[in-house]
């Protein structure tokens, strides 16, 4: 399948329609930093040369200004062969609720039926208590819990973050209150070691975020092999070859971390651009989309580089956007 990765622009009522009942999709709710953008700094701070991505976001709507970038989240829509959709969220980042509001009614994602953390950093896991929002309201909690997916390290740190989330036991007289309902199912980093969200199989990519960090992306899809890297500053062997054309088999679209457009910080616990170009070339997928950009990154100006970047290696890449949705075939 020759799947259309072309930047279309915004949500459209049109679009909303397309290929909606009969497959698959891939909807970029965020593709930021975990500072989004546009730089808070840049706003607050002006100085003589204004920023050229950030400055623009006070004038141009959100929905076609593709420089405004929430924090990186993937909802992966599953279109299984007896056409039910199951709705699968790969992290809860600190904006959940606007991008609920802005792209969940825009593309209408009616709620989520497995959530998947890659680590639990503030940018991966903050929207958590927001999750009731796409939860049955029910006052007394009595409601299906929706499984989230993590390491046992994500939940000893969740369960510190969001003790009302996570214990269950109730003393004797304490109200009930409504908040979401979470039923936590713990996973190991390990390519080995797959596990099954409503539905879908996905495969562990343990990757270093940080030379003192571990964090996870993930393979997923029959049909379509995707494979989702939001936080990586190296791979380990195990997970390149896992994903690589030369090891375990080509895949159709490499999701991937690009955090800034050169190395300034060292060591640092992302990949810069030529970092990430680098590493696109040794996997060689079938194409690549890169996510987690800071306000360096100009939407346009760089998928033009970007552009003749793929022509030169024939491998196409471009930057994503929040709200790009992609139909795919994954099963």
């Amino acid at each position: 399948m020759e799947t259309d990765l072309t930047d279309k622009g915004s949500c459209t009522e049109s679009q909303s329609k397309d290929d909606r009942h009969g497959s698959s999709a891939l909807i970029f709710l965020g593709t930021g930093c975990s500072s989004m953008v546009p730089s808070a700094i840049c706003l607050i701070q002006p100085t003589d040369s204004p920023c050229s991505v950030s400055t623009p976001a006070l004038t141009i709507p959100p929905e076609c200004n593709p420089n405004y970038r929430c924090n990186t989240s993937l909802l992966i829509d599953y279109c299984h062969s007896d056409c039910e959709h199951k709705y699968k969220l790969i992290d809860v980042g600190k904006n959940f609720r606007e991008q609920v509001i802005r792209w969940f009614t825009c593309h209408k994602i009616p709620q989520v039926d497995s959530i998947i953390l890659t680590h639990e950093h503030a940018d991966a896991v903050l929207g958590l208590d927001d999750i009731c929002s796409v939860q049955s309201f029910s006052p007394t909690n009595d409601i299906d819990p929706t499984p989230v997916y993590l390491t046992r390290f994500s939940m000893d740190s969740i369960a510190v973050k969001f003790p009302y989330m996570v214990q269950k036991n109730f003393k004797v007289g304490q109200e009930i209150r409504q908040v979401a309902l979470l039923e936590w199912k713990i996973i190991e980093g390990d390519c080995d070691k797959p596990f099954v969200a409503s539905g879908l199989q996905f495969v562990p990519l343990p990757v270093m975020h940080g030379e003192d960090y571990v964090s996870l992306g993930f393979l997923f899809g029959e049909k379509y092999r995707v494979a989702y890297i939001s936080d990586v500053s190296r791979f380990p062997p195990s997970t390149e070859n896992a994903i690589s054309k030369f090891g375990a088999g080509q895949l159709d679209l490499l999701i991937l971390d690009t955090n800034t457009l050169s190395k300034k910080v060292s060591p640092s616990v992302h990949f810069c651009l030529p970092q990430t170009l680098d590493a696109v070339k040794r996997i060689c997928p079938k194409r690549a989309l890169l996510i987690g950009m800071t306000h360096e990154f100009d939407h346009h100006k760089d998928n033009e580089v970007l552009m003749e970047w793929s022509r030169r290696e024939g491998i196409p890449v471009q930057l994503a956007r929040d709200d790009l949705r992609i139909p795919i075939e994954l099963y």
